[in-house]
């Protein structure tokens, strides 16, 4: 539904800008050891105790609830309950993980002890910021169908990464680098987890007021929050059925799995990956894996705008999925100890990260009925979470065989590399799939431009 004539045009825009706040700092407290997981290779300079495996071990806990069915469950009460009802619980639930987390830094507990608490809250975080997240996509749908929303869910996407950006970028002045010998303490290692739970109870504050607002927008184009207009826009369960046999919708599900997980998974490694293959300074790698946000921050309207205006968005996603490939292929088998290649892959890389999910995101709402929007997008996010655990606690444990050394360092992030190469030519393979199925089906909607 379009935006009713009685609200001003602007409102929408300040809508989005309270809606991307609490993304932006789900963002940042995701990736804020990103650029720091080089620490966790020498366990005995840690107060805090984890190895490399301990980090994939927690950092694939934001996924464990997602997966075994919270994510999908939440989603059908996303349809059934709204979006201020739901997304108020879920984003509440990101702020209390975050909060949990951030104690288990702090705790002094022994290592195990404090990794399984910090696991726990990782995993109330990560289904609270999941849900949170379908609840904001779905509200752009709502707020922007028929004119913008591949520009606006672009530049939401765009602002969330930038608390990537600001994450790869603030962790490692947070946690300054220390001499052969010294140990990090409790609160050193936790500075960037204060900084993101500061950030979360911000932007549960403007999540209230989008809350507020979307009530207003509800009273004034006469419908509910749970988008019950008639009889046939009611959330019915068997709808789901009906969902998992669109061939359309199944291939983007899949898409997102293997493309997020060549990225998302390779950020958590980031600077395990690229300071022994391309020989740099903690500080240069993470400006090189800084760049990802980055170029999203700037590409991801644009490409937005594109997708709204000429269409084509399988085409858009096949090429982001080529750029993705091409990116990987560097870093596994590019000449060792040349940073070129490191930032070259980089910019390949971010222009991937822009280009799919520009054109991906808008397009579930193209395919799917609205009453089961919440619910499409969160079966997307619950296969992502499945495959981002996996590949998580994969790279985890490849790195955390070989620690010892710079030698088998460089070996373990060749052989990380290597796995997300695999990951790259499953996700062209289905880009390719989808554009070809839907260039010989033209009556489909999911390459129309989406113009007022």
């Amino acid at each position: 539904m379009a935006v009713s004539g009685s609200i001003r045009k602007y409102s929408r825009w300040i809508a989005l800008a309270c809606l991307v706040v609490p993304m932006f700092a789900s963002y940042y407290f995701d990736d804020m050891f990103s650029t720091l997981s080089h620490l966790f290779e020498n366990p005995s300079a840690l107060e805090l105790g984890w190895n490399s495996a301990d980090y994939g071990l927690y950092a694939s806990g934001y996924s464990v609830l997602c997966v075994f069915g919270g994510l999908v469950i939440c989603g059908m009460l996303l349809d059934k309950w709204g979006v201020r009802i739901t997304g108020s619980i879920f984003v509440t639930m990101m702020t209390g993980g975050a909060a949990l987390v951030t104690y288990a830094l702090t705790s002094g507990l022994q290592p195990k002890v404090s990794l399984t608490m910090a696991y726990a809250g990782c995993m109330f975080f990560g289904l609270g910021s999941e849900i949170a997240g379908v609840a904001v996509t779905r509200s752009i749908a709502k707020w922007f169908k028929g004119g913008n929303m591949a520009f606006a869910m672009g530049l939401q996407l765009a602002i969330a990464r930038l608390g990537t950006a600001f994450a790869l970028v603030a962790s490692p002045r947070l946690v300054a680098e220390k001499a052969a010998g010294q140990t990090y303490s409790l609160i050193e290692t936790a500075r960037p987890a204060f900084l993101g739970l500061g950030l979360m109870l911000a932007g549960m504050v403007l999540w209230a007021v989008f809350v507020a607002m979307d009530a207003r927008f509800d009273r004034h184009a006469g419908f509910k929050d749970a988008a019950k207009t008639s009889e046939e826009d009611v959330f019915r369960f068997s709808d789901v059925w009906k969902l998992l046999k669109n061939r359309q919708f199944i291939s983007i599900a899949l898409l997102c799995v293997f493309f997020y997980s060549s990225i998302i998974s390779f950020k958590k490694f980031a600077s395990a990956i690229l300071i022994p293959r391309f020989d740099v300074p903690v500080e240069a790698a993470s400006w090189m894996v800084s760049m990802l946000p980055f170029a999203t921050v700037v590409f991801a309207p644009i490409f937005g705008i594109l997708v709204d205006k000429v269409g084509h968005g399988t085409r858009w996603m096949l090429a982001g999925a080529v750029l993705a490939l091409a990116a990987h292929l560097m870093l596994a088998f590019a000449p060792s100890g040349v940073p070129f290649y490191g930032y070259l892959s980089m910019i390949f890389l971010g222009f991937g990260y822009s280009l799919v999910p520009a054109a991906m995101w808008p397009s579930v709402p193209k395919i799917v009925p609205d009453k089961v929007l919440g619910t499409a997008y969160s079966l997307i996010y619950w296969v992502q979470n499945l495959g981002l655990m996996s590949f998580k606690m994969l790279a985890g444990r490849i790195l955390a065989g070989t620690d010892s050394g710079a030698g088998a360092s460089g070996s373990g992030a060749v052989r990380v590399e290597v796995m997300f190469v695999a990951v790259c030519v499953i996700a062209l393979s289905l880009a390719l799939s989808l554009s070809v199925y839907s260039h010989r089906n033209p009556h489909l909607k999911i390459d129309l431009p989406d113009r007022r």
